[in-house]
């Protein structure tokens, strides 16, 4: 059921980047200081990347990247 609404495009360049950062287990400020960016934009970028991936929250976000950093590693 996880994902079954997820948009078929794959999180794009800006987003892949929040995505690791959060897998990294930064918050939503060091992101956005990171980025050059505010955090309300992080924010909004974590809820379209929910709605892409069809997750409900960072620990799945990062469960997630996890997943697929393993994936590129079993398929190189």
């Amino acid at each position: 059921m996880l994902g079954e609404t997820a948009n078929r495009r794959g999180p794009n360049e800006r987003e892949q980047l929040i995505i690791q950062r959060v897998a990294e287990g930064c918050k939503n400020r060091e992101i956005a200081d990171s980025l050059g960016t505010t955090e309300h934009v992080v924010k909004n970028y974590l809820r379209l990347i929910y709605d892409k991936l069809g997750l409900w929250n960072r620990v799945e976000l990062a469960l997630w990247y996890e997943a697929r950093q393993h994936e590129q590693v079993y398929h190189a």
